[in-house]
């Protein structure tokens, strides 16, 4: 009974069960924890859906950026991308099923070791405070206003969390902290621009926001993806695992129990 952990899938199934053969992982007895974006710029989203829905309660999936964006799609919000190769998914006989699915699955998800989001938790967030947060945003993407949630999530504003903000502005910033998050500026608020590797970003105006000082230190490690230029972190309070299949780079995955990396080459390349 293993827990794998992947980062981004976005569509290159190929590669995901190449490495979970090489795993031998067990459909039965093994847990596989997705860190979001199981959809976009690779070639198989629709079969990547169906295939992780098909493992049933042996997937832990949390939402990242590109899958809210697909729900947006879903309701006509915003056009299909043809660089997203999600119009499959939207053309399936099985497409609400699938679009249902994915609206029910969670922004952060925990292990008794671990919490897994998609871009990282707020540094200014406590473990508590990112609980509360993340189940106010599945609380609504479950229910009948998700369209709501999901037609007014698109700002980079507010960047700061604050005890006084309203519900969408609270709801805005923790959609962005959870799905978009990489940078931080010194303040600690959040930085919606750059998206290069931080040895390339100004350090004097922009910090990876798990190396912010005043983060709140939390009890769990905490695993993500999304940030490709990374090409994977590994220490005790954070592990990011999106190592750009996608982009022509590899699959990553940690098997957690020993630690172990398992590494799949892109078939893009």
């Amino acid at each position: 009974m293993a827990n794998y952990i992947v980062g981004d899938i976005q569509g290159c199934l190929d590669e995901l069960k190449i490495i979970l053969k090489d795993v031998n992982f067990s459909k039965k007895k093994d847990t596989l924890w997705l860190a979001g974006d199981l959809v976009a710029r690779g070639p198989k989203s629709l079969e990547t859906l169906r295939f992780i829905k098909s493992l049933g309660k042996h997937a832990r999936v949390v939402l990242g950026n590109h899958d809210l964006h697909l729900l947006a799609v879903s309701l006509g919000i915003h056009p299909v991308k043809a660089k997203d190769k999600t119009k499959s998914i939207l053309n399936a006989p099985d497409r609400q099923e699938l679009i249902d699915w994915l609206r029910h699955q969670p922004i952060l998800a925990e292990h008794k070791e671990f919490v897994i989001c998609h871009a990282g938790i707020s540094p200014q967030w406590t473990l508590e405070t990112a609980r509360k947060a993340a189940r106010d945003i599945e609380h609504i993407l479950k229910n009948d206003e998700w369209r709501w949630l999901i037609e007014n999530m698109y700002s980079d504003k507010p960047s700061r969390w604050k005890d006084n903000l309203n519900e969408l502005q609270r709801l805005r910033y923790s959609i962005n902290a959870f799905t978009r998050m990489r940078f931080v500026h010194p303040d600690g608020s959040l930085d919606m621009e750059c998206k290069l590797p931080p040895d390339e970003a100004d350090s004097t105006s922009l910090l990876p926001w798990f190396q912010y000082s005043h983060r709140e230190k939390l009890s769990k490690p905490i695993l993500f993806g999304h940030w490709a230029a990374l090409n994977g972190v590994y220490n005790k309070e954070v592990i990011g695992l999106d190592t750009g299949c996608v982009w022509g780079g590899h699959l990553t995955m940690l098997r957690w129990e020993d630690k172990r990396f398992f590494t799949q080459q892109s078939l893009n390349r």
